[in-house]
C-alpha cells in the first residue's frame, strides 16, 4: 500500500486504516499488528475491522463511521473487551483514490486507567477501614476493638490472616488474630518466639522501614530463621509495618497472603491504621493497669477482696476445694510499740510465707491481719501437706500465724460456707496461741 500511512509503520501507538463502506481493513501499523495477533500484514486481506479489532462477526453497533467527517477528528475514550485494554481513540475521515478511508489511531492507556482505578479502590478501601475503626472505637473493651478492626482490616484487604505482635521481655508474642475462613490460626504456636526470629524485622523498623515481600522465597538467604517460621504457617506473601510508642516500637502487626497486585496498597492502608493499633493497646494497658490496682493489695501485692470474690465466680463447683485461713497474731501489739512501719513488714513477711508455701492459688488479703488461700482442684493431702509448709515457712520468716484449713471434694457453689469454717479453726488457734503466751488479746 502506497504512501501516506508508512509514516505510522514504527510508532508505538496503534494505527489501522479501513474502507468506510465495506470496512475491510487497508493498512495496521506494526503495534497495531502485534496488539491484534497478525505476524504479517498479508494475514488480512478480505477481512474487517470489526472482525479483528473488536472480535465481531458484524458490523460494530456502536459504529462511528457516519460520524466521521474529513479533516475534522473525533476523540474519545473506550474499553475494548476483545483487545482486553483501555484506549484513547482519535479517528477522522481521508479520501484516498475515490475511497472513504476511516483512520483510527489509538493510544494504550490502560495503565493509566489501572492508576485511576487503583486510586478510587484506595479510597474505598480507606472508607471501609475508617467504618471499621468508628466501629472499633465504640467498644468499651479494647480488646474487642482490637480483635473487630483486625477483622475489617483482613477481609478488605483481602489477605487470609491478620494479627499483632508485641514484645516481651525474652521475644515477641502474637496478641490478638483474625483468620479467613478454612486458614488455620496460627496464635497459639506463636507464644514467645525468639528474639532472633524477628531481629532482621526489627532492625528495618528502626531504619524507618516495612516489611513487604510478594514471595518469601526471596526473603529466604537473607532471613533464614523468619522464612522457615513463616513457610510453616503456609505464608506466601506478607505486609508488616511497626507499632510504636512514643517513637518507641513495641511490636508489629500485619497481614498474611494479601493479593500481590496490591501490596503497596496494603502498605498505605496499616500504616494509617497503626497509630488507632497502637493507641487501643496504650488504652488496654491502661486500664489492665487501673484494673490490677483495683484488685491489688498495695502492701503485698496479694488480692484484695474485690480479687477474692471474682476469682471465686469463676470456680468451678463441680472441682475440690481448699480454704486455708490466716490470722497474723500479734500484729496490733507490733503497730502499737513499734510503729507501723515494723507491722508492715511483718504483714510482708507473712504474704512471703503464704506466696512460698500456696503459689499458684488464688492469694488474697482481706483483712488488716487476714490472709486467705484459695485453692481449686487440690487433693486433701496436698491441702495439709502445704499448709504444714505454711507453717514452717512463718516460722523462718518469724511470723505467727493463727491457721484454719478445710478441704471438700465437691464444693458445691457454697465458698462462703467453707470460708466460715476455715475462720472458725483459725480463731480457735488464735485463742489458744493467746491463751498460752499468756497475752491478753485486747492490748
Amino acid at each position: 500500500m502506497n504512501c501516506i500511512w508508512n509514516f505510522f509503520d514504527n510508532i508505538n501507538e496503534l494505527v489501522y486504516v479501513s474502507d468506510m463502506d465495506n470496512h475491510e481493513i487497508i493498512y495496521m501499523n506494526k503495534k497495531c499488528m502485534e496488539v491484534c495477533g497478525v505476524s504479517d500484514f498479508g494475514e488480512l486481506k478480505g477481512r474487517k475491522c470489526y472482525e479483528v479489532i473488536q472480535g465481531n462477526s458484524s458490523p460494530c453497533a456502536a459504529c462511528t463511521n457516519d460520524k466521521l467527517t474529513e479533516g475534522e477528528f473525533m476523540e474519545y475514550k473506550f474499553f475494548n473487551t476483545f483487545l482486553n485494554k483501555h484506549l484513547l481513540v482519535m479517528n477522522t475521515m481521508r479520501t484516498e483514490s475515490d475511497r472513504r478511508c476511516r483512520f483510527e489511531l489509538a493510544v494504550d492507556i490502560s495503565r493509566h486507567e489501572a492508576s485511576a482505578q487503583s486510586l478510587d479502590r484506595y479510597e474505598e478501601l480507606e472508607k471501609r477501614v475508617n467504618d471499621g475503626i468508628k466501629h472499633a472505637a465504640c467498644e468499651t473493651d479494647p480488646d474487642k476493638s482490637l480483635n473487630i478492626i483486625l477483622e475489617f482490616l483482613g477481609k478488605t484487604l483481602k489477605g487470609e490472616r491478620a494479627y499483632i505482635f508485641e514484645k516481651n521481655t525474652h521475644g515477641d508474642d502474637n496478641t490478638y488474630e483474625w483468620t479467613a475462613v478454612g486458614v488455620t490460626p496460627e496464635k497459639d504456636n506463636l507464644q514467645n518466639l525468639p528474639p532472633e526470629v524477628c531481629e532482621n524485622w526489627y532492625r528495618y523498623f528502626s531504619e524507618n522501614k516495612n516489611v513487604m515481600f510478594d514471595d518469601i522465597e526471596k526473603m529466604r538467604r537473607d532471613d533464614p530463621l523468619q522464612y522457615e517460621n513463616l513457610k510453616g504457617q503456609n505464608i506466601r506473601s506478607i505486609v508488616v509495618v511497626p507499632l510504636y510508642d512514643d517513637n518507641r516500637v513495641i511490636g508489629f502487626y500485619g497481614i498474611d497472603n494479601p493479593p500481590g497486585q496490591a501490596l503497596e496498597q496494603t502498605l498505605n492502608m496499616l500504616q494509617i491504621v497503626g497509630y488507632f493499633i497502637s493507641s487501643m493497646i496504650k488504652r488496654r494497658d491502661m486500664i489492665n493497669r487501673l484494673r490490677e490496682i483495683s484488685l491489688c493489695d498495695w502492701l503485698t501485692k496479694l488480692g484484695n477482696r474485690h480479687a477474692m470474690n471474682e476469682y471465686i465466680s469463676g470456680i468451678d463447683e463441680n472441682k475440690s476445694l481448699g480454704i486455708v485461713y490466716c490470722d497474723i497474731t500479734r500484729l496490733k501489739r507490733i503497730n502499737d510499740t513499734m510503729g507501723h512501719k515494723k507491722g508492715d513488714e511483718l504483714i510482708c513477711r507473712a504474704a512471703d510465707s503464704l506466696k512460698s508455701a500456696f503459689g499458684g492459688h488464688g492469694l488474697f488479703r482481706i483483712g488488716g491481719d487476714e490472709l486467705l488461700a484459695i485453692c481449686v482442684d487440690i487433693d486433701e493431702y496436698s491441702l495439709h501437706g502445704r499448709t504444714k509448709l505454711l507453717r514452717e515457712k512463718a516460722a523462718e520468716n518469724s511470723v505467727n500465724l493463727a491457721i484454719g484449713a478445710v478441704w471438700k471434694r465437691n464444693y458445691e457453689n457454697d465458698v462462703q460456707k467453707l470460708m466460715s469454717e476455715a475462720e472458725k479453726l483459725m480463731y480457735s488457734e488464735k485463742s489458744e496461741y493467746y491463751r498460752r503466751v499468756g497475752i491478753d488479746r485486747r492490748k
